[in-house]
């Protein structure tokens, strides 16, 4: 990181906001909780000019889901 990108990231926190007096903090308490059934991929360009968010990524593989688990069926 370079000194103008410190400076910016410096100047985002108010002074108010001293986490170095927060001694009952714990780093990471729900990561797992948070991560738990999670599943992260990367879109391709093209994929996430179609779907710009993970509601309509969802929406779209819900939908083929079903069509899959038809077929699977009529097998």
């Amino acid at each position: 990181m370079n000194q103008k990108n410190s400076d910016e990231l410096n100047d985002e926190l108010l002074d108010e906001y001293d986490f170095s007096k927060m001694d009952n903090g714990v780093r990471g308490k729900y990561a797992k909780q948070y991560h738990d059934g999670v599943k992260l991929v990367m879109l391709e360009a093209d994929v996430a000019q179609i779907f710009p968010d993970a509601k309509s990524v969802n929406e779209a593989l819900r939908a083929l889901s079903k069509i899959i688990l038809q077929h699977q069926k009529i097998a």
